[in-house]
C-alpha cells in the first residue's frame, strides 16, 4: 500500500497595511498603469508593527488553520519553513515559529530557496510523510520582503509584498496528494537576482550598508527572460509525463511574480484561462509566500480529486513543479 502525503489543512495570512501603486507613486519614478499593465499587480501588503518579523506572518496562517481543523500544536511533529527573510541569521524561523505556536514536540528548520521556497519544503515534508515515521508535517512559506526592498529602487519596490501561507500534510493511502515533482537549481544565475551582502561573503560593514547592498537586487529582464522559459517548461514536463491534459489538468497554481510568466506557462500547458489561479493583483510577490497563499485563497474551488499543478521560478535560479491530487 502506497503512503503519499495530502495536504488536509491551508492557512494564509497578510498584513492588514496596504502599499497601493497610488502610495508607490509618491515614492519612486513609476505609475499605476506602468505597473499593472506590467507585472498585473495592484496592491500588496506590508508588515509595518515594531517588533513584528517573519515568524508572525507565519503565526498569523498557522493558529487559524490548526483550529479549524482541531488539531493541537503538541501534536505537530516537523515544522519547515520556506523563508529568505528569517528573523535571524540564527535560530531558524521555524524554531522560533514552533516556539510561537506551542509546538513544543516538534523538530524545525528553514529552507532557503526564495521563491521556491515552498515548493522545495513541499518536497522535504512530503518525504517525511511517506517515511512513515511522521504523521503530521507543516509546512510553511512565509517572507517578510519589505524588510530587504530599497524603496527607491523602482525595478524592486513595485514587486514585492509581506504574507504567508501553510498546509498540513498527513498520510493518505487512497491515491491522494504529492504524486510527482520536478526540482531544478542553477547557481549561476545569482548574479542577476540576489540580496548582495549580509553574509559570509560580505558580512555587514559600514561600506555594505552605505553602499545599499543589504537590499533585493534584479536583473529584471534576464529573470524574466528564464522565468518565462524554464517555470513553462518544467509544468508542462511534470503534466506531460503523468500523462495528464489540458483537458485533467483542473488547476494551476503558479508562483505569483509576473502575470506575463503566467500566462506564459498556462499557454505552454495548453490551459484555459479559467484553470489559473491568480491573486497577484492583492498581494504581488510575496516569495515563499506566494502558492500557500493561493491554496488559501481558492481552497474553496478545490474538489476531492482535482489534479494540481504548482509551477514556480526563483533567485539562485531555482525552480520547478509538483503534481498534487487534492484530498478533500
Amino acid at each position: 500500500m502506497s503512503i503519499h502525503a495530502a495536504i488536509t489543512g491551508v492557512g494564509g495570512y497578510v498584513p492588514d497595511n496596504i502599499l497601493s501603486n497610488k502610495d508607490l507613486e509618491k515614492l519612486v519614478d513609476t505609475t499605476d498603469e506602468w505597473i499593472r499593465t506590467r507585472t498585473g499587480i495592484e496592491e500588496r501588503h506590508i508588515l509595518n508593527e515594531a517588533g513584528k518579523a517573519t515568524s508572525d506572518l507565519a503565526v498569523g496562517a498557522i493558529l487559524p488553520m490548526l483550529a479549524k481543523k482541531n488539531i493541537d500544536p503538541l501534536d505537530i511533529e516537523v515544522i519547515i519553513c520556506a523563508t529568505v527573510t528569517g528573523d535571524y541569521v540564527f535560530p531558524a524561523t521555524a524554531n522560533v515559529i514552533a516556539d510561537k505556536i506551542g509546538a513544543k514536540n516538534a523538530w524545525s528548520f528553514d529552507i532557503g530557496a526564495a521563491c521556491s521556497g515552498f515548493l522545495y519544503a513541499l518536497e522535504t515534508g512530503a518525504r517525511f510523510i511517506e517515511s512513515g515515521k511522521y504523521t503530521k508535517v507543516l509546512v510553511i512559506g512565509a517572507d517578510k520582503m519589505s524588510a530587504i526592498i530599497d524603496y527607491t529602487d523602482r525595478n524592486t519596490c513595485i514587486i514585492f509584498g509581506d504574507g504567508a501561507g501553510c498546509v498540513l500534510l498527513e498520510p493518505n493511502s487512497e491515491g491522494f496528494g504529492v504524486l510527482d515533482s520536478k526540482l531544478h537549481s542553477d547557481g549561476s544565475g545569482r548574479e542577476f537576482l540576489q540580496q548582495p551582502a549580509g553574509g559570509s561573503l560580505l558580512p555587514p560593514s559600514v561600506e555594505t550598508v552605505e553602499a545599499r547592498k543589504h537590499y533585493v537586487y534584479q536583473e529584471g529582464k534576464t529573470v524574466f527572460k528564464f522565468a518565462v522559459t524554464n517555470m513553462a517548461d518544467v509544468s508542462y514536463e511534470v503534466m506531460n509525463r503523468n500523462d495528464l491534459t489540458s483537458e485533467t489538468v483542473d488547476w494551476l497554481v503558479p508562483h505569483q511574480a509576473n502575470l506575463r510568466i503566467i500566462d506564459a506557462t498556462a499557454e505552454r500547458m495548453g490551459l484555459d484561462k479559467s484553470k489559473v489561479l491568480i491573486n497577484i493583483q492583492k498581494y504581488g510577490n510575496t516569495t515563499a509566500g506566494t502558492l500557500p497563499l493561493c491554496l488559501y485563497d481558492f481552497e474553496s474551488r478545490f474538489k476531492k480529486g482535482d489534479n494540481l499543478i504548482l509551477s514556480t521560478f526563483g533567485g539562485g535560479f531555482t525552480w520547478g513543479a509538483i503534481y498534487l491530487k487534492w484530498a478533500y
